[in-house]
C-alpha cells in the first residue's frame, strides 16, 4: 500500500463519524505495542476507546508458576531456561533475574530447541523450559518434547504453562464486567487456530470482530472493518488478514500440539481458572512434565500489594488508572508483570505516552 493509501485510510480513520461511545478490544500483546507505536491509536475518531485485553502470556501467567519453578530450580539443581521476558516478573517473592544473581543456574533462550540443545551438553544436569504463551508457540515446544523422547533425552522436561486464548475472550464476555462492542482478534494466533475458533463471539454473544494483521495498513483496515460492523449491527467475523488465516488454521501444528498437550484448567492473573483454557502434557509423555518428575512444597502465593495488573488485563482500568503506574512500578523497577513484558499493556503506555 503506499503512503498515499495509507493517508487516506488514516483520515477516513480519523474522521469515521461514531454516533456513540464504542469500546474495542484488542487481545495480542503485539497488537497493544503496534496501535502505540504506529500511532494508529493517536488518529481514533472521538468516541472511540481500545480496551486491552488479555494478550500478553507472560502477563497472564500467575505468581504461583514462577514460584514452582524457583522451587525446583531450587530443590533440584535444575538449570532453568527461559525467554528473556519472564526473567524480570516478579513472582510471589523474587524473580529469576534475582535468583539468577544469588547462584541459580538461569539461562535465556530463543526456543524450546535450544533448551534441548542445553540438556544435551549437560547430561549430568536437568534442564527444566519454561513453557508459557500462546497458541502461537505452542507447535514448537510439542515438536522438541517428540524430539527428545525420540533421542532419548532423559534429562529435558518443560513447566507448561501455556494457554489458549479464546476460552479467556469467552470467559470476559460471560462475565459482562466490560461493555465491549467488538473485537480486534490476533493474526499469528489465528495462523494456528483459524477462524472457526473464534465464531463464538459473533454466534454466541452478538459481537462482531475482525482478525487482523500487525502492519500499519493491517491496523487501519482492521479497526476501520471492525467499526463498519459495529455501526451497521452486523455481528460477523471477518479476516483482514487473508495472506496467513484460513477458516481450518494451520491442521498439521494443531495435530502435533494435541499429540503432546490435552486441554485441562488454568489459572489466569486477573481472570481466575477458566476451563478448557490451558495445556497440560498427555500421560505418555508425562517423562517430560517438570512438574510431574520435579515435585517441590510450595509457599504460600502473594500478590504484590497495590497492583492491578489483574484489572488490567481483564480491560476494566487503563494502565494509568492504578496507583503504581509510573511511581513505584516503571520498566526499571516492575512491581506487577503488566510493565515488564514487551507486550505488557502498562509498559506499552509507559514507553509511548512520554513517561
Amino acid at each position: 500500500m503506499s503512503n498515499q493509501d495509507l493517508e487516506k485510510y488514516a483520515d477516513k480513520l480519523k474522521t469515521f463519524p461514531l454516533g456513540r461511545d464504542v469500546n474495542i478490544m484488542e487481545v495480542c500483546g503485539t497488537h497493544t505495542t503496534e496501535f502505540f507505536r504506529s500511532g494508529v491509536k493517536d488518529i481514533f475518531p472521538p468516541r472511540l476507546t481500545l480496551v486491552d485485553g488479555p494478550g500478553c502470556p507472560v502477563c497472564v501467567t500467575p505468581n504461583d508458576y514462577l514460584d514452582r519453578a524457583v522451587e525446583i530450580a531450587r530443590r533440584h539443581r535444575a538449570i532453568i531456561t527461559t525467554f528473556g521476558d519472564m526473567m524480570r516478573v516478579p513472582s510471589s517473592y523474587t524473580s529469576l533475574l534475582k535468583e539468577k544473581a544469588e547462584g541459580v543456574d538461569v539461562r535465556i533462550v530463543y526456543s524450546p530447541m535450544d533448551a534441548l540443545s542445553i540438556a544435551r551438553q549437560n547430561k549430568d544436569r536437568e534442564v527444566v523450559f519454561l513453557s508459557v504463551g500462546f497458541e502461537t508457540t505452542v507447535p514448537t515446544e510439542a515438536v522438541a518434547v517428540k524430539q527428545a523422547k525420540l533421542e532419548g533425552i532423559d534429562n529435558f522436561s518443560i513447566l507448561a504453562g501455556n494457554k489458549l486464548t479464546p476460552p479467556a475472550v469467552h470467559a470476559l464476555l460471560q462475565a459482562e464486567e466490560v461493555k465491549i462492542d467488538g473485537f480486534i482478534l490476533p493474526g499469528h494466533v489465528s495462523v494456528i487456530t483459524g477462524i472457526k475458533t473464534w465464531r463464538f463471539i459473533a454466534d454466541t454473544f452478538g459481537k462482531p470482530c475482525v482478525i487482523a494483521g500487525f502492519g500499519n495498513r493491517d491496523l487501519l483496515m482492521g479497526t476501520l472493518l471492525l467499526l463498519d460492523l459495529i455501526e451497521k449491527q452486523q455481528p460477523v467475523i471477518m479476516n483482514e488478514y487473508t495472506q496467513a488465516v484460513t477458516e481450518e488454521g494451520n491442521t498439521r501444528a494443531q495435530e502435533v500440539m494435541a499429540e503432546i498437550f490435552e486441554l485441562h484448567e488454568a489459572k489466569w492473573r486477573g481472570i481466575g481458572p477458566i476451563p478448557g483454557s490451558g495445556l497440560k502434557i498427555r500421560k505418555e509423555y508425562e517423562a517430560y512434565d517438570a512438574q510431574m518428575k520435579f515435585p517441590v512444597k510450595m509457599p504460600p502465593l502473594k500478590e504484590a500489594k497495590g497492583c492491578r495488573c489483574g484489572e488490567v488485563l481483564r480491560g476494566v482500568i487503563s494502565p494509568l488508572e492504578c496507583p503504581l503506574f509510573g511511581k513505584a512500578c516503571t520498566p526499571q523497577t516492575p512491581v506487577g508483570a503488566c510493565m515488564v513484558s514487551t507486550e505488557g499493556s502498562c509498559a506499552a503506555f509507559y514507553k509511548y505516552k512520554g513517561f
